[in-house]
């Protein structure tokens, strides 16, 4: 029984996951951010469907991140984050983007992450 639950949340998060991935789509001009929160880090890539290639990427594990900042699972540290791939994406020149939030939902150190990009400069 316990290994259903398990299956079944699987199912239902890779039907969230393909539901958006749907509408969304990353171009050389408008990439896609992509977010992934595990249990104590959280993951950002800003990718270009087009060509298949990750234009930058930030995360919580990285050295320049860790010197500012000890816990990596909060609030405040997804502000950090998203201050630090905001900062990469004006080194390459990129203003628009579009926003892939995965199967999780808006809310806590996703939307603080997408609102952090947002006060940087970056529009989506």
């Amino acid at each position: 029984m316990h290994k259903d639950k398990v299956e079944t949340k699987k199912v239902a998060r890779d039907r969230i996951r393909k539901r958006i991935r749907k509408k969304i789509h990353g171009t050389s001009e408008k990439p896609r951010i992509f977010v992934y929160k595990s249990n104590k880090y959280i993951y950002v890539q800003v990718i270009n469907d087009d060509d298949g290639k990750i234009l930058a990427t930030a995360s919580t594990l990285e050295k320049e991140f860790r010197d500012k900042n000890k816990n990596t699972r909060n609030l405040k540290a997804s502000q950090q984050l998203g201050d630090i791939l905001a900062t990469r994406l004006k080194k390459n020149k990129i203003k628009q983007v579009v926003f892939d939030r995965g199967f999780y939902p808006y809310h806590g150190r996703v939307k603080v992450l997408a609102e952090a990009l947002r006060k940087s400069g970056v529009s989506f």
